[in-house]
C-alpha cells in the first residue's frame, strides 16, 4: 500500500510503566475519588511544556471521575433486567397462543430460516418497546439552545404513535451543538444562503469524476490550516469517514490496537480492513504498552512474522463517558514502539483547547505526532460530514483509494460553506472575538454544570473540561422515568441503557453548548435536582467539590 504508514523497527526498551499504588490501569486515585495520572508522568509532561502554570493545567486535564457502582444498586439492576426478561418470555408465550395481540412483523416463508428472529428482536419487542416514547421524539425548527418538539401519543403501548398536533418548547441538552453554530440566522446561515444561490444545492457527482468544486478545495485548505497539518480531505458523512477509510490505511497482516470504548464506526472500519484487532482497557496506558510490547516482540500468531503495521486508534473525547484521551502518554508509547496513531476527534475538535483545536491543543502536543487526525463537522461546526488530516503523502493516498471519494457524492456546497464560515469564526479570521467568546462560554458552562451535579450528590462520569456530562441512573425503570419527568419539566434529555452501555451503567447524557445561558442551566439543574430526589438517583458517596467551585 502506497502510504506513509510503514512498518517499524523493534525498540530497545520494553519496560512497562510502574504504578506506585498498584492500581490496575496505571492511574492513581486521590482522596476525593478522582482518577489522575501518576505523579511521575504528570511532572514529566509539565517539564516538557515549561512547568509553572502548566502544572495546574495538567492537574486539571487529568482529573476524571469514574465512581464505582454501589454493590446494592448493581444487584438491583441485574434483578430488574431478569424480571423484564422473564416477563418478556411470558408475553411471547401469550402471543404465540393468541392471548395477547401481536403487533410486530412476522415471517411466513415456509422452509426458510427466520431472517430477524433473535434476542435482539426479543429485546426490542419486550424491553425497548415499553419505553420507546423516550427516544426518536420528532422536532421542528432549529435544534439550538432550545428546540420545539412535536408531541405524540400511543393507544397501543408504544407499538404505534400518532401526532397530537401540539408542540412543546424544551431546553435542548441532547444535540452536539457545542459551539452553538446550529442556527438559522447569523454569518454562517447568510454565507450558506449565498452559496446556494451561487453554486446550487447538489453536486450529483463524485470527487474523482466531476464533483470537485472550488468550495471543496477551500474547505480542505481551511481545515488543514486550522488543524496545523500538511493536508486534509473531507467527506460527506462522519460515520463513513472512519468505516470507509481505515481499510485504505491498514489491511491483513497488520495490527490495530483499539481502546475498548471506541465508536462503532471505528470498530466497523477495523473489521472491514481485515487487520487483526486487539483491544485495551479504556485509557489504560499500562495495558496499551503491554499489548504493543507483545506485538513487537512476538509478531503475528503462529508465524511470528513482524506485523506489517501497528495502528493505535483512540478518540479525543469519548462520547458516552465524557472522558479525554491521555494523548501525551499515547504519543510517547507510539514513538517508543514505532506504531502509528489514528485519533477520532469527532467530539473534541472545537470543544477542547484554548482555540478549539481539540485534544492535541488541550495536551500541548505537536499535530505532526498524530499520523491521522479524524473529526466530524456534525458537532462543533453545526454541519455534516467528516475529515481526515495528516501528511500530504497520506492524504494523497486516501484521495486515490478511498471509497468515499470514488463512489460517494460530493459535499453539498452550502454544507461545505457552513463549515468554512464556522471554522473561520473559531480561528478569528471573521467576526473578531466571536469564536473566542463561544469557546470560553462552552468551557464555563461545562465546568459549572458538572460541578453543580457533583455537589447535588449524583454520580457523574468524565473529565472536568468535557462538554459531555453523563449522569448515572443504573436501573432500567429509572431510565424511562427520568426522561419522562424531565420532559414534563420542559427539559429535553437523552437517556442511554443496555446494550449501548454496560448493563449496570445506564445513564442520562447531557451535552452542553455555548448557546446555553446561565438561567437555562439553572433551570435544568433545578429540574435534575428535583427529579433526582423523586427517583432516588443521588448515589454518590464521594466528597463533593469545594463550595464556590461552581461560581459562574
Amino acid at each position: 500500500m502506497a502510504s506513509s504508514l510503514e512498518a517499524s523497527s523493534v525498540p530497545k526498551n520494553n519496560s512497562l510503566y510502574k504504578s506506585k499504588n498498584g492500581h490496575s490501569n496505571g492511574n492513581s486515585i486521590n482522596k476525593n475519588g478522582m482518577i489522575t495520572h501518576s505523579a511521575k508522568n504528570q511532572l514529566e509532561s509539565c517539564e516538557k511544556l515549561g512547568g509553572g502554570e502548566r502544572v495546574e493545567h495538567f492537574e486539571r486535564c487529568t482529573q476524571e471521575s469514574f465512581e464505582q457502582t454501589p454493590l446494592l444498586t448493581a444487584l438491583l439492576t441485574y434483578l430488574s433486567y431478569m424480571v423484564l426478561v422473564v416477563f418478556g418470555h411470558l408475553r411471547d408465550f401469550m402471543r404465540r397462543h393468541g392471548i395477547e395481540q401481536v403487533h410486530s412483523a412476522s415471517e411466513h416463508l415456509k422452509g426458510y430460516v427466520p431472517l430477524y428472529s433473535s434476542f435482539e428482536s426479543f429485546y426490542k419487542r419486550n424491553l425497548y418497546l415499553r419505553i420507546r416514547d423516550c427516544w426518536n421524539r420528532p422536532i421542528c425548527g432549529v435544534p439550538g439552545a432550545e428546540v420545539v418538539c412535536m408531541e405524540r401519543t400511543s393507544d397501543d403501548y408504544n407499538w404505534h404513535f400518532r401526532m397530537t398536533g401540539r408542540k412543546r418548547t424544551v431546553i435542548n441538552t441532547v444535540s452536539y451543538n457545542y459551539l452553538g453554530f446550529a442556527e438559522n440566522i447569523g454569518p454562517c446561515a447568510d454565507a450558506a444562503e449565498q452559496t446556494v444561490l451561487r453554486d446550487g444545492v447538489g453536486v450529483c457527482s463524485t470527487r474523482q469524476e466531476l464533483g470537485t468544486m472550488r468550495i471543496h478545495q477551500e474547505l480542505e485548505e481551511v481545515m488543514a490550516r486550522f488543524l496545523g497539518t500538511e493536508d486534509a480531505i473531507c467527506f460527506g458523512m462522519g460515520f463513513a469517514t472512519n468505516s470507509m477509510n481505515i481499510p485504505c490505511l491498514i489491511s491483513k497482516g497488520c495490527l490495530i490496537v483499539s481502546d475498548e470504548l471506541n465508536h462503532n464506526s471505528l470498530a466497523n472500519g477495523s473489521r472491514l480492513s481485515g487487520a487483526t484487532v486487539k483491544v485495551f482497557r479504556h485509557n489504560d496506558m499500562q495495558q496499551l504498552e503491554a499489548v504493543l510490547r507483545d506485538a513487537v516482540v512476538y509478531g503475528q500468531p503462529r508465524t511470528h512474522r513482524p506485523w506489517k503495521k501497528i495502528l493505535i486508534i483512540v478518540e479525543g473525547i469519548y462520547s458516552m463517558e465524557g472522558s479525554v484521551v491521555k494523548l501525551r502518554e499515547v504519543i510517547e508509547l507510539k514513538k517508543k514502539y514505532k506504531a502509528y496513531l489514528y485519533m477520532d476527534e469527532a467530539h473534541s475538535i472545537g470543544a477542547l483547547g484554548a482555540t478549539g483545536r481539540g485534544a492535541v491543543e488541550y495536551w500541548g502536543c505537536d499535530p505532526r505526532d498524530v499520523d491521522i487526525m479524524m473529526g466530524t463537522f456534525t458537532k462543533s461546526f453545526g454541519s455534516a460530514g467528516g475529515y481526515l488530516a495528516g501528511s500530504k503523502r497520506t492524504i494523497a493516498h486516501l484521495r486515490a483509494t478511498s471509497h468515499s471519494t470514488i463512489y460517494a457524492t460530493s459535499f453539498s456546497p452550502p454544507v461545505a460553506q457552513q463549515i468554512i464560515t464556522s471554522t473561520k469564526i473559531i480561528m478569528g479570521e471573521i467576526c473578531s472575538g466571536e469564536g473566542e467568546r463561544r469557546l470560553k462560554q462552552l468551557a464555563q458552562n461545562a465546568k459549572y454544570f458538572r460541578r453543580s451535579l457533583q455537589e447535588m450528590g449524583f454520580i457523574v462520569y468524565g473529565n472536568d473540561d468535557s462538554p459531555i456530562v453523563p449522569l448515572l441512573i443504573f436501573m432500567p425503570a429509572k431510565i424511562a422515568a427520568f426522561s419522562r419527568e424531565m420532559y414534563e419539566r420542559n427539559i429535553g434529555v437523552v437517556v442511554v441503557g443496555f446494550p449501548a452501555t454496560p448493563i449496570t451503567l445506564a445513564r442520562a447524557r447531557f451535552c452542553l453548548s455555548a448557546a446555553h445561558t446561565k438561567p437555562m442551566l439553572d433551570k435544568v439543574l433545578a429540574a435534575v435536582d428535583e427529579v433526582g430526589d423523586k427517583l432516588r438517583l443521588k448515589f454518590s458517596r464521594l466528597k463533593p467539590p469545594p463550595r464556590g467551585s461552581t461560581l459562574w
